[in-house]
């Protein structure tokens, strides 16, 4: 970033506490940003799916904010920049480990609005309509992003309008936007115009291009609104109306008392020890904690080491971990608030030796055959993440959610963001597959009030209780995988961030009963998985991967996923 820019909003910053609503003029870095995709730091590092948002949690360590005050701002930034996954009309989960060890699982995932029932995107025979719970109006939850910034918000140091005003100052001012986001927004013109009810900001009368300026007035006024409001600013009051006005324009379902009612929740991490290091991620209603704990816990057993990366045996291994967890995952896995779920049985060593048991080295499992454990007494794609670590100790990864790349397409009128479509996180349907080919049961059903399952896997790694590694990724049901693969690349397969980060990755989930590949995963491989009995899909990408690794001598290496416009940042 040119530190004209930076200069010029931070001294906005300072001077804004009596202002309520002006820009910095002197955006020069919002039009010519690059992507790092890695560096090496020394006093802090922010990685996150955009230039911008990183550079604006950079800024924030060095004006003297910590790991929380620099995911904050980042996260904010991101709602900006980033508008296909960042949000304020989404929501996300926060896993950190503080300076003073204490450990932090918060749950800002949206809930089912009050008027939401399980059948209510069924047809009159009874089927599933995926149409109802993926665009538009009716396929939003109860948004919880703001009010997550606000519980985190006590574990930082800097008042919340600094770590807001960036935000403010990039929708007001503008940013040029990359090929990446000319392309997102052109493909989605049309549903942005179905969807919404009002004009947005996101539609103009040509086609984007990259280098074009998006400015989003109304996200600015909203965020301003939030800025001099507090919580209340997004939850009560002109913009909760707005949302509520939306919805009726629209035929959905969010009221103002389901706003007023919304309230992120802290959680019990989930923890375990993985060969020598500490694992800490997010519990439900996010899966993806406890399917980590399952994948690393099934496969400790062996020697994947020796196997090497992506090797017919390596694979394999990690191939019938992953189809075994998430045959569990459709079973049993929901928000805890409204269903047990038996997590102590699921994650206990017992367990999972027995799950293990009909394992066999060189022949492929079934999906068919394999079907979820058996737990005595039991009666139930976009994503993004950011990871940042001081140099005080305090990691945090945060991994946030509008569920589809643009959420339900529906822009709030006069308000400027984009709404979720979080609602196809439930299950429609027993045995009815979501957005991501993911089929469920009665633990994940819809009900008012209810947090819908999540992948979402922010995780921290500690190597004798100091930070080690912060990582995650979006990629929907592939976010628990790509975590899994990352770890084991690190700690087994001795693989630099960087390898671990980019190298071609590879994903099942029981059901369809297939391993997603990447291009460029080794042909040798895929030919012998295949010659076992695997069915294998080649797909696009999985996931973009943020990771943080502290090295032996102390320094951070930091690296942003290169399948997309992610970036690192660091001093």
């Amino acid at each position: 970033m040119h530190k004209s820019f930076l200069v010029g909003w931070l001294l906005l910053v300072i001077g804004s506490f009596n202002t309520s609503a002006v820009w910095s003029q002197n955006s020069n870095s919002a039009y010519s940003y690059t992507a790092t995709k890695e560096i090496t730091a020394t006093k802090g590092a922010v990685v996150s799916a955009h230039p911008l948002a990183s550079q604006v949690g950079l800024e924030i360590l060095k004006k003297g904010g910590n790991a929380v005050d620099a995911a904050i701002a980042t996260q904010w930034a991101l709602a900006v920049v980033y508008p296909g996954a960042g949000n304020i009309g989404g929501g996300g989960f926060m896993v950190a480990r503080l300076a003073n060890d204490k450990r932090i699982a918060l749950d800002y995932r949206e809930m089912a609005p009050g008027k939401a029932h399980k059948d209510m995107y069924l047809d009159a025979a009874g089927n599933a309509v995926g149409e109802k719970s993926l665009n538009g109006h009716l396929s939003g939850g109860v948004p919880g992003t703001v009010a997550g910034l606000f519980a985190a918000h006590q574990y930082a140091r800097l008042p919340m309008r600094v770590l807001i005003q960036p935000a403010i100052d990039l929708a007001g001012h503008g940013f040029k936007i990359s090929a990446n986001e000319a392309h997102g927004l052109n493909n989605n013109r049309d549903d942005f115009k179905k969807y919404s009810t009002r004009p947005t900001a996101f539609v103009k009368a040509t086609e984007w291009k990259a280098g074009d300026t998006l400015v989003q007035k109304e996200l600015a006024q909203t965020l301003l609104r939030i800025r001099d409001e507090g919580e209340k600013g997004f939850y009560q009051g002109k913009t909760a109306q707005l949302i509520v006005d939306e919805m009726q324009r629209g035929k959905g379902l969010i009221s103002l008392e389901d706003l007023k009612n919304y309230k992120a929740k802290f959680r019990t991490p989930i923890e375990f020890d993985y060969r020598g290091y500490h694992v800490i991620s997010m519990p439900m209603p996010s899966s993806g904690g406890l399917l980590l704990n399952q994948l690393l816990k099934m496969i400790e057993p062996f020697n994947i080491g020796a196997m090497g990366f992506e090797t017919p045996a390596s694979v394999q291994l990690m191939t019938e971990a992953e189809r075994r967890a998430y045959a569990d995952r459709a079973k049993y896995m929901g928000d805890e608030d409204f269903v047990k779920v038996p997590v102590n049985e699921l994650r206990s060593d017992s367990y999972l030796k027995e799950r293990m048991k009909d394992y066999v080295p060189g022949k492929a499992g079934n999906s068919t055959l394999v079907k979820p454990g058996n737990i005595p007494g039991y009666e139930s794609e976009e994503t993004t993440h950011l990871s940042v670590l001081d140099n005080e100790g305090n990691a945090v990864a945060v991994t946030t959610t509008l569920n589809n790349s643009y959420g339900s397409r529906t822009v709030i009128g006069d308000a400027g963001f984009i709404l979720n479509d979080e609602m196809d996180d439930f299950s429609a349907k027993p045995g009815s597959p979501n957005l991501y080919g993911a089929v469920g049961g009665k633990a994940n059903a819809i009900q008012a009030g209810k947090r819908m399952l999540s992948a979402m896997t922010p995780t921290v790694v500690l190597k004798n209780n100091n930070p080690f590694l912060v990582v995650g990724t979006p990629g929907g049901t592939t976010i628990p995988t790509s975590v899994f693969q990352t770890i084991v690349d690190i700690i087994d397969f001795n693989m630099t961030p960087n390898d671990a980060v980019n190298k071609p990755k590879f994903h099942h989930q029981w059901l369809p009963d297939r391993i997603d590949i990447e291009a460029g995963f080794p042909d040798t491989t895929a030919k012998k998985l295949e010659d076992m009995g695997y069915k294998l899909y080649t797909r696009k990408q999985i996931g973009r991967t943020e990771v943080i690794k502290v090295l032996p001598n102390g320094k951070m290496n930091v690296v942003a996923d290169h399948r997309g416009d992610d970036a690192a940042a660091g001093w």
